[in-house]
């Protein structure tokens, strides 16, 4: 049993250290749970403090069977006075407000969002057309809890998520599954490669792990992760592992996955990639999909996975 509580308090903001790459990041991620090819549709929304830099990285997309990628990426937010988290650029107006510790968490959006046919043109100079992305979304607690990482500043918490998603003149009521975690440190993108992943089966298991791997492929003796049996405690994992095959612009064609004894083979649908560019010149790309996974026992389902690829 996993013996980690989260603490409330830890839902807030925390005090920056004077690291350059020192963040506070918060993701919220959902999908459908219907698992059919045309049914597919889901996004996520990110927000990264980053003090030593004087700027918070916002980024919020929709992707979906039969619809091209609806992206916002900006990385130019000014940061908001403690404690709050609502950002405000331009055009962009968003809201992350915790209702419940660990129980609710409600996010708004109102941006000009770029449309992308090809996902791989995230990866390229800004073009294309906009379209107006409007997000009104609340995430609660799926079960008895979630986990919080034994040696970081970090949890995860499964969830169930719903409310009403707009794109131009589409209006959408949503209800499915998610995953929102916290952490707050800091992190080099350019200097470690990861693999990131959380989703939901058809008989209601929960899972995630993390696996880290060093610039020339050799993994990190470490894991961290949980399998959560439907109604059940969650029980943390002592192994994770994850191998991907590459297609064009980086973007995984497949992939396996070990989340401790659960084996599942990921097949990537729907991508939204970022590029991420240190102004010392490095450069990381940062492609993100919702997938289907499935378990060796044929039990399928729907999540996010990430994977961190410095060039």
């Amino acid at each position: 049993m996993h013996d980690f509580p989260i603490d409330p308090k830890d839902e807030g903001r925390h005090e920056p250290s004077d690291e350059r790459f020192w963040n506070e990041s918060y993701y919220f991620d959902f999908h459908r749970d219907e698992q059919g090819e045309e049914d597919t549709f889901g996004g996520y929304v990110r927000v990264g403090f980053y003090p030593a830099l004087g700027v918070t990285w916002y980024w919020a997309c929709v992707v979906g069977a039969g619809r091209p990628l609806v992206m916002v990426v900006d990385h130019d937010v000014p940061i908001p006075e403690p404690p709050s988290l609502d950002l405000e650029h331009g055009s962009l107006r968003a809201t992350h407000r915790c209702e419940e510790p660990n129980t609710r968490f409600r996010v708004g959006l109102e941006a000009q969002a770029r449309v992308f046919e090809d996902p791989a043109d995230v990866y390229r100079p800004p073009q294309g057309p906009k379209r107006e992305l409007s997000l009104d979304l609340l995430w609660e607690t799926d079960g008895p809890g979630g986990y919080r990482f034994r040696d970081m500043t970090r949890y995860e918490i499964p969830c169930r998520v719903s409310g009403r998603i707009r794109i131009g003149d589409e209006s959408l009521e949503f209800s499915g599954h998610g995953q929102r975690d916290h952490s707050w440190g800091a992190r080099d993108w350019w200097e470690t490669a990861w693999c990131w992943n959380a989703g939901w089966l058809e008989d209601g298991t929960r899972f995630h792990s993390v696996a880290p791997r060093t610039l020339d492929g050799q993994d990190f003796p470490w894991a961290a992760g949980y399998v959560q049996p439907s109604g059940a405690v969650l029980e943390p994992i002592h192994h994770s592992l994850a191998r991907e095959e590459l297609g064009p612009e980086g973007l995984p064609t497949s992939g396996r996955i070990e989340a401790g004894d659960l084996h599942l083979d990921v097949s990537p649908r729907h991508f939204a990639p970022v590029l991420l560019v240190d102004p010392d010149g490095r450069v990381t790309r940062f492609p993100r999909c919702l997938a289907n996974f499935q378990a060796a026992d044929g039990r399928q389902g729907l999540g996010w996975i990430e994977w961190n690829q410095p060039q």
